[in-house]
């Protein structure tokens, strides 16, 4: 028995993902700075993604129209009324001191994707929790000048969407066979290039493991910084492995973000994980709650091209 198959015979993978998704539009969620890719760097940019002082965000219609539809394909139940948020953090590529999101009145909730079947044979059925929209940071740049770190804000307040799953993946497999169905059906539904190359579509994982048989999840982590769905398979076993390791020997495992390096094929951890409360969410007082007509959201439903499955 390989030491991998060890690990599987005494221990369980929990697998939960965020993706990450731009929306295919011509400019930015709140203002009119171009989306384009590739562009000379703090190029499209405005004293709105700029946060200069008096500024004002506007939604962009066509942002919540592909959303929408995203949400629609994905069987999720599109809520008439959502409340936009302020995501309270520090990070020299997010201007504000803060990214627009959702909270607790998301777009969407209750989806779910069946990407194949499991290793059992049964089908795989993921949950999804939740969609919600929210504004992208621009970019850090560590590897273009020498011993210094540049800021692009050309990404600043591009539109996304955040796609999080139940925990309901048991393999690195499965993880893959789902972000392969979910990116298949999101091209069907042209609200995204899904590039990883480009940072269209990125993906966060959570990851924990537990004794077979025990109901209780354990104490997960958080891996970033995989570019391939390949890249998240590999990412995903080795913590995985990790894990287990830690809990052989008794030890526990801190709820932190980890970061993969493709390399060296490891793991590192990168700083401790934030709650929710860390954020301090609060409406934003510069959006009015996002009310949409069931009328105008069955007219959505209505357009949406066919599906994969069908």
């Amino acid at each position: 028995m390989s030491p991998g198959d060890a690990l599987r015979a005494r221990y369980e993978m929990v697998v939960g993902l965020e993706v990450h998704l731009q929306l295919k539009t011509q400019s930015k969620a709140f203002c009119g700075c171009a989306t384009s890719f590739g562009d000379p760097p703090n190029t499209n940019v405005c004293p709105v993604c700029l946060a200069l002082p008096g500024s004002l965000p506007v939604l962009n219609e066509m942002a919540v129209e592909l959303a929408v539809r995203a949400a629609l394909a994905l069987g999720c139940t599109v809520h008439e009324v959502s409340v936009f948020a302020r995501k309270n953090y520090f990070y020299p590529d997010l201007p504000k001191g803060y990214q627009i999101s959702q909270f607790d009145r998301p777009l969407a909730t209750g989806g779910h994707v069946v990407p194949g079947v499991r290793d059992d044979g049964s089908p795989a059925i993921v949950g999804i929790t939740r969609v919600h929209m929210e504004e992208d940071a621009g970019k850090s740049l560590h590897d273009r000048f020498p011993g210094v770190t540049a800021i692009d804000l050309n990404r600043a307040g591009v539109p996304l969407i955040e796609i999080v799953s139940e925990p309901d993946m048991r393999s690195a497999r499965e993880a893959g066979e789902y972000l392969r169905a979910l990116k298949q059906i999101l091209e069907y539904m042209e609200v995204s290039d899904v590039s990883m190359e480009e940072g269209s579509l990125r993906v966060d994982a959570n990851v924990s493991a537990r004794r077979h048989g025990d109901a209780v999840l354990g104490q997960k982590t958080e891996v970033k910084n995989m570019n391939s769905f390949t890249g998240v398979e590999r990412a995903l076993a080795v913590e995985f492995a990790r894990q287990c390791a830690v809990l052989d020997r008794g030890g526990t495992i801190d709820q932190q973000t980890m970061l993969w390096d493709a390399q060296s094929g490891e793991v590192r951890p990168a700083r401790v994980k934030e709650g929710s409360h860390d954020y301090r969410y609060f409406p934003d007082p510069d959006l009015p709650p996002l009310v949409l007509d069931r009328a105008w959201i069955e007219g959505v439903r209505s357009r949406l091209p066919e599906l994969p499955a069908a």
